[in-house]
């Protein structure tokens, strides 16, 4: 039986997801503050945490954001303001891994708690690498850890996977479409511009002169490629 990590201050909307989650065969952990939610997440380890952003104690963005400083890969579907587009860009940002806005469909957010549980018991990709180094950065993927000249880089949960496939398959190029397939999963609803987005973090964190990238190499009209 998946659990499933609630935190929500409104105390209507959270006993309306646990009787709904329970129904669907889930067990349900709640919390109404983001403090009493993160204690909960370190010592449970859920399978997945639905989590409201403006929270007492501990925002959402701060709860993702030492969640994924922390390595806890968990996936996390944030709850937003509807229209609220800026929120649900940091929330992505900082390492939420989906998003659905107030008030929301039931139906909705039930399927996109099924789809997220779906991308964890997914099984790997052949062939991905544990470890990559090059220049002064050091990756650790099983530990989801990273330096660069000694120091530790924070990267998101998608960002190490984005590296980690592109490595992988060191000089062969991939489209945004694999990546988002093979990353994100479409059942997320994602764009190609997300991968950009990626990627640019990611050259802006690794490489030496992120405006000229010598590893992290655009294929114009296709995607990407990783060379070593």
């Amino acid at each position: 039986m998946s659990r499933v990590l609630v935190v929500e201050d409104d105390r209507a909307i959270l006993r309306g997801l646990e009787l709904n989650l329970e129904m669907e065969g889930y067990r349900v952990l709640r919390a109404e503050d983001g403090e009493t939610g993160y204690a909960l997440l370190k010592k449970q380890r859920p399978d997945l945490v639905i989590l409201d952003i403006m929270l007492p104690k501990m925002s959402g963005f701060e709860f993702c954001r030492r969640a994924r400083a922390e390595s806890i890969g968990v996936p996390i579907l944030m709850l937003t303001a509807r229209g609220e587009e800026a929120d649900r860009v940091r929330g992505l940002d900082t390492g939420a891994d989906d998003y659905v806005t107030k008030p929301f469909s039931v139906a909705e957010l039930m399927a996109r708690v099924r789809a997220l549980l779906r991308r964890v018991e997914r099984p790997a990709v052949h062939g991905l690498i544990d470890e990559l180094r090059f220049d002064d950065v050091e990756i650790d993927f099983r530990k989801c850890e990273a330096r660069k000249g000694g120091v530790a880089l924070e990267l998101t949960r998608k960002e190490f996977g984005l590296l980690r496939l592109l490595a992988s398959r060191e000089g062969e190029v991939l489209t945004r479409d694999e990546l988002l397939d093979q990353v994100w999963g479409y059942d997320s609803c994602p764009t190609s511009r997300t991968v950009d987005n990626h990627v640019a973090q990611l050259r802006a964190k690794l490489e030496g002169t992120p405006c000229e990238p010598r590893h992290l190499v655009t294929v114009h009209g296709t995607g990407y490629k990783w060379l070593r």
